[in-house]
């Protein structure tokens, strides 16, 4: 056996390994979700890009307008480097209260959000073929159709009808298979389900 048969059996071996990981491995089914899903009501949670305005009754001069930091803390006149993200504006607005009472007799603060980003752990991930890839904030009974809208819908080299979400189900993730052609092409609601909280949704590449 010469040099060239070996090298073609090496390639054949080669394809033998290939094939199985392209072809099976893309071809793996996973449960679908429903539309019929029902959203978990939940308060939002303030995130790192957020912006707050700190409204401090009767005392203007402390209250201001600040932007969530990336390390999650946010600084107002006589509080610095308070924790806020991962809070809802009640818990963050009772912590401001807290520390301003070393200066403040019985402060009273309201928090207000204005600009929504929401913690990294519940942003929605579009990954893959979309035409904008990014992270979302999530929005209250947001669904698959808004995210598309968000990232400006699919490529031409998306398998649409492959694409899949993975989603935290009980401390554990899981993946559930989504019909992105059916939904954007073909206009068939029944594709459209309900997002959740940090789920991230992958839209693979079309081999054909």
């Amino acid at each position: 056996m010469n040099a060239l048969h070996l090298s073609i059996l090496k390639w054949l071996a080669c394809l033998a390994v290939i094939f199985p990981i392209l072809f099976l491995g893309g071809c793996k089914t996973y449960p679908a979700l429903s539309p019929d899903e029902k959203y978990i009501s939940h308060d939002y949670l303030i995130g790192p890009g957020d912006n707050v305005d700190v409204i401090v009754w009767r005392n203007p001069e402390v209250s201001m307008a600040v932007p969530v930091r990336p390390d999650g803390k946010i600084t107002t006149p006589l509080v610095e480097d308070l924790p806020a993200s991962g809070k809802t504006s009640t818990q963050l607005a009772r912590d401001i209260e807290q520390a301003l009472s070393k200066y403040i007799q019985q402060p009273v603060v309201t928090v207000v959000v204005t600009e929504f980003v929401g913690p990294y752990m519940e942003q929605i991930r579009v990954i893959g073929e979309a035409t904008k890839p990014q992270a979302l904030p999530y929005r209250e009974e947001m669904t698959l159709m808004d995210v598309l809208i968000a990232v400006g819908g699919i490529t031409d080299f998306a398998a649409g009808n492959k694409a899949r979400i993975i989603r935290n189900v009980d401390g554990k993730q899981q993946q559930f298979s989504v019909r992105l052609d059916d939904l954007i092409r073909n206009g068939d609601i029944s594709a459209n389900v309900p997002m959740r909280q940090g789920d991230v949704l992958v839209i693979p590449e079309s081999f054909f």
